[in-house]
């Protein structure tokens, strides 16, 4: 008899979760406006351009009031909240369009790519842990093992550069980046496919180690457990043992992974995006940083956040369901 989901006792965690969020994201967001007042950089030049060179002091002082950079740190904060709130999330001063446009047109893509390399590392790292776990201090367990450690000691950007020189450059079988063909005007979703390929993999290769390292483990301990030993003894098939009995005990320390790897997942995103011209939110991010954007900034800053939350959430829902003795308590 299947055991009964608890609904109530996750409607509750994740409440408590979403109260505990709210002051997160507004020191959050408070953060972003004192960090980008203390910047270096003018955003009412980089709004301007080559035009600001050029431009009188009472122009200059215009853009200020303007872009409201004139005013104290807690009013732009103030003034940016409240607006947020109605949904109205300001002007990007850089892209010169809605915080909401931008994002609307860029979020879909790195969402697209952090998603499928999130499947390339479960899959990826789950599948080769459990194998080398079957014979510890085996040939695959010792190569795996091996590039294990070496790619996660790789940085994510040189492992991008390194697959481009060789599948576009020297095989010339995978595009380098971009979207779509630079020939083509139109996005289909083959072109986008062939195009997803490279990063993707850079970038789900990247944070397989950690999956690979974690299920490995898991699954080498568990089948050191007595249950598992008597699941033998008692002349269940391998696969029934392995997959039935060591693979569900051995992925509960993987399960406490998931949510700790998105800050990492979406760092890296930003980093293979860049290399591979990706048109998702990472050129907006740099961009916003630099020109000191704080409507977008602050915007950019409150999605990764909730998404590190969110992730925080759904390794404890997925643990609390996989080990009962756990509960939503969290």
């Amino acid at each position: 008899m299947s055991r009964r989901v608890p609904l109530g006792a996750m409607a509750r965690m994740a409440g408590r979760r979403a109260l505990f969020a709210v002051p997160v994201l507004l020191l959050v967001t408070f953060g972003v406006f004192a960090v980008a007042t203390a910047s270096p950089f003018d955003p009412v030049k980089a709004y301007a351009g080559t035009a600001g060179l050029t431009a009188t002091q009472e122009n200059l002082d215009q853009l200020h009031a303007n872009l409201g950079v004139d005013q104290p740190l807690v009013s732009r904060w103030w003034h940016w909240l409240t607006s947020a709130l109605t949904g109205d999330l300001g002007d990007s001063s850089v892209m010169r369009q809605p915080v909401a446009d931008v994002i609307t047109e860029r979020l879909g893509w790195s969402t697209l790519l952090a998603a499928t390399a999130f499947a390339v590392a479960v899959l990826l790292g789950t599948g080769l842990g459990i194998l080398a776990a079957r014979r510890p201090g085996g040939w695959l367990d010792r190569i795996v093992g091996s590039a294990a450690y070496t790619l996660e000691a790789a940085p994510v950007f040189w492992l991008g550069l390194l697959a481009i020189w060789f599948f576009a450059l020297k095989l010339g079988v995978l595009p380098a980046g971009g979207l779509t063909d630079t020939a083509s005007d139109t996005v289909t979703p083959g072109q986008v496919a062939t195009h997803l390929v490279l990063p993707a993999l850079v970038l789900g290769v990247s944070q397989l180690p950690w999956f690979y390292l974690y299920v490995r483990q898991g699954v080498a301990d568990a089948l050191e457990e007595d249950a598992v030993r008597g699941a033998r003894a008692r002349g269940l098939a391998e696969r029934t043992v392995l997959l039935g009995h060591a693979l569900r005990s051995g992925m509960l320390p993987m399960l406490t992974l998931l949510g700790s790897r998105v800050p990492e997942l979406i760092t890296g995103a930003l980093l293979v995006e860049t290399v591979f011209s990706w048109p998702g939110i990472a050129a907006a991010t740099v961009q916003a940083a630099v020109s000191v954007d704080f409507p977008l900034l602050a915007a950019l800053t409150v999605l990764a956040t909730a998404a590190v939350l969110l992730g925080n959430l759904l390794s404890d829902l997925l643990y609390g369901l996989a080990d009962p003795r756990v509960g939503f308590n969290g």
